[in-house]
């Protein structure tokens, strides 16, 4: 049987940029070789693309892109082609045909519907959610302001633009009370995100959050503990197991996403079977709700009293060995490798 071409796309313009890589690496070394063959795109910092041909671990270490094993790249937009053209060092083209593209991006520039809406220009079958799904889950507003819409629980909240006057910001914060988060509306991985536990600290958590975005969130503080959702699928929706983020102070920043320094993460979430069952159907009402497909997380809070409450959906969620996504299938029963087949498999689908 020939194998299907999967463009993996990784890196990308963004604070997350090696997030990226990381989980670039695991889904690349997942694929089922017997049926795939990864194609791997690489985007610098800078927005450049690059075919990439070498070893793996380059991706992880981030040397991918100085070696013989890299030249620049473009996805064709004709919906005809379905191809990557490579402009090789003699100044001659080359060409890759693509069956499916697999963005493995995360925040700005590649999780928030700008290269999903070049891959749907091209017609490229494309892993994870379309353009509008991808945008409006970036946009923390937005997604609370449609969730809510749908009657399900969000925080308390208010959008401030970088014009806006610091006084009225303190204002909101006064209704609101401490402590709260402040945020940017759009951007991933905790990154400009403060969570200001007295009056003297709103200053500074305001003016970290415009460093990553012109408009910032003003949320209340939710009592509780976060709680999350792995989806799949397009309209039959399979949903991990529960799990629960155990903190021992703060909030689940970037430093703890990643390293788990001071926190657990806990897989199934500890606690009764009827409430896994309420998150998960809360998680697929949100998911339907934001229009997603192929897979995201649905992140929520479980407030003492029991309580849903929305927090946000990544769309392309993190994809490493110790990631909450796949470790919420795993406890499901599903297999790193059976997880990737059943997104491609979602992506033909839905095409």
């Amino acid at each position: 049987m020939e194998k299907m071409n999967i463009a993996v796309i990784f890196g990308g313009s963004s604070s997350e940029y090696n997030v990226s890589l990381e989980s670039a690496c695991s889904v690349i070394s997942n694929l089922d070789k017997s049926k795939y063959q990864p194609v791997m795109i690489g985007i610098t910092r800078q927005g450049e693309w690059f075919h990439f041909t070498g070893d793996v671990q380059e991706i992880k270490n981030d040397t991918w892109y100085v070696g013989k094993d890299c030249a620049p790249a473009v996805l064709s937009p004709g919906r005809r082609e379905h191809r990557l053209f490579i402009f090789c060092k003699d100044g001659g083209t080359d060409s890759v045909p693509i069956d499916v593209a697999f963005p493995v991006l995360h925040g700005k520039n590649g999780e928030d519907g700008t290269v999903q809406g070049m891959i749907a220009l091209a017609g490229i079958p494309l892993a994870g959610c379309k353009v509008l799904a991808s945008a409006l889950c970036m946009d923390k507003d937005r997604a609370h302001k449609l969730v809510e819409m749908a009657g399900i629980c969000v925080p308390r909240a208010r959008v401030f633009g970088i014009k806006e006057d610091i006084g009225e910001i303190k204002e909101f914060a006064k209704e609101t009370g401490y402590p709260l988060f402040v945020k940017p509306v759009k951007a991933g991985s905790s990154f400009g995100v403060t969570k200001a536990g007295k009056p003297d600290e709103l200053q500074e958590a305001v003016k970290l959050a415009f460093l990553y975005d012109d408009q910032i969130i003003v949320e209340e503080n939710i009592d509780g503990f976060e709680v999350g959702c792995a989806v799949l699928g397009n309209e039959s929706l399979t949903v991990g197991e529960v799990d629960e983020i155990e903190l021992s102070g703060g909030f689940f920043d970037f430093t703890e996403k990643y390293t788990l320094k001071t926190s657990a993460i806990h897989v199934p979430a500890r606690i009764s079977s009827r409430k896994a069952r309420e998150i998960k159907e809360t998680a697929k009402a949100i998911y339907k709700t934001l229009g997603c497909s192929g897979f995201a997380r649905v992140d929520m809070f479980l407030t003492p009293e029991g309580k849903i409450v929305f927090n946000e959906v990544n769309t392309i969620p993190g994809f490493t060995e110790h990631s909450r996504y796949p470790g919420m299938m795993k406890a499901a029963g599903y297999s790193f490798t059976e997880i990737l087949e059943k997104i491609i498999g979602l992506a033909l689908e839905n095409n």
